[in-house]
């Protein structure tokens, strides 16, 4: 029986119109399962009276990147080095240039220098590892993952110590209806929201490896774009929602740690798991394409983004208009390279 439905499902990828509805229907999985992941977690943690604010820097934090874990980790596992790595990069560039971007060119907001430092510093030290590695060894090994992951165990005990040492105003929230049954239903939530993602992320890196080849494009530019974009929509609606209810500055600290978690968790995961070499597939004028653009652009975004509000306390709408039309002109680089253009 197992044999005949992955039959079935490997000839899906062989053919267009089966890739596209595998990337659909993976699509899908991750966002529903993302979100009761999120939803289920935080109920298990609220009945043994976690705070709130640990919640938020953990459970939801960790919930809502874990599409990219997942579709990094499979493709790591599969070989596919440049989706992992495509992924990881590309969120980061579309949570701080598209996500962050929109909110802060609708609605600037103040910023809490203190409450952004540490996570602004600990992105930039991720990021510099990430950095020599890519330039410095041109290879992601065993090691520098385990290093990755310690520096997010690290980033998370220091939150957490920080979110009991200045613990904010909370509501109570009691559940409804009998403890037991509740606590049962959220962990059976919980194991199969956590399925869902899995299968989600192991549809969606098929069937975009085989949409890429049969287009003939990079692995590595359909990682850094349409996947990349895909995985952040739970950053995306995180956005929008904070937004839309005045929370602009909240916005902001949820993308600064959601692209830390790409970096140290991410990266660190499908690292451990496989180690890869840098991707080579895509190139601009002779050059490999992820040296030359993707990661200082990577660290340029963060650093238009991060810097101005660390120094003057609050966000500018140029900042936003700025970073938008850096991912428009991000993305139609990426097109032109993936029609051979440049």
């Amino acid at each position: 029986m197992f044999d005949a439905f992955f039959f079935w499902y490997n000839s899906l990828t062989d053919s267009l119109v089966g890739s596209l509805g595998l990337f659909a229907v993976g699509l899908v999985l991750l966002i529903k399962g993302g979100d009761w992941f999120v939803d289920s977690a935080t109920g298990v943690a609220k009945r043994f009276r976690v705070p709130e604010i640990i919640i938020g820097a953990t459970v939801v934090s960790i919930g809502t990147t874990l599409p990219e874990v997942m579709v990094s980790a499979t493709a790591a596992m599969n070989q596919n080095g440049a989706i992992a790595y495509g992924n990881a990069i590309g969120s980061i560039i579309c949570n701080t240039s598209l996500i962050a971007a929109l909110t802060i060119a609708i609605r600037p907001a103040p910023v809490n220098r203190k409450a952004i430092t540490m996570p602004v510093l600990f992105f930039f030290i991720s990021a510099a590892i990430y950095l020599v590695a890519a330039y410095g060894f041109g290879s992601f090994d065993r090691w520098l993952g385990i290093v990755m992951l310690a520096v997010f165990a690290v980033y998370m005990i220091l939150t957490i110590r920080q979110g009991f040492k200045n613990p904010v105003a909370a509501e109570d929230h009691e559940a409804e209806g009998g403890p037991q049954d509740s606590l049962l239903k959220d962990v059976i939530v919980l194991v199969i929201s956590a399925a869902l993602i899995a299968v989600g992320a192991d549809m969606l890196e098929g069937s975009s490896v085989s949409l890429a080849t049969m287009a003939g494009i990079p692995t590595e530019v359909v990682g850094v774009t349409i996947v990349a974009l895909c995985t952040s929509l739970p950053e995306l609606v995180t956005a929008i929602t904070a937004l839309a209810k005045g929370h602009g500055a909240l916005s902001l600290g949820n993308i600064i740690g959601a692209n830390i978690f790409n970096l140290v968790l991410v990266s660190g995961v499908a690292v451990t798991l496989s180690p890869f070499q840098v991707p080579e597939g895509s190139t601009v004028f002779g050059y490999n394409t992820s040296l030359v653009m993707e990661l200082p652009l990577m660290v340029g975004v963060m650093a238009l983004m991060t810097l101005p509000a660390l120094f003057k306390k609050k966000l500018f709408r140029w900042q936003g208009a700025a970073l938008l039309a850096i991912y428009v002109t991000f993305v139609v680089l990426q097109v032109l390279i993936a029609l051979h253009v440049l």
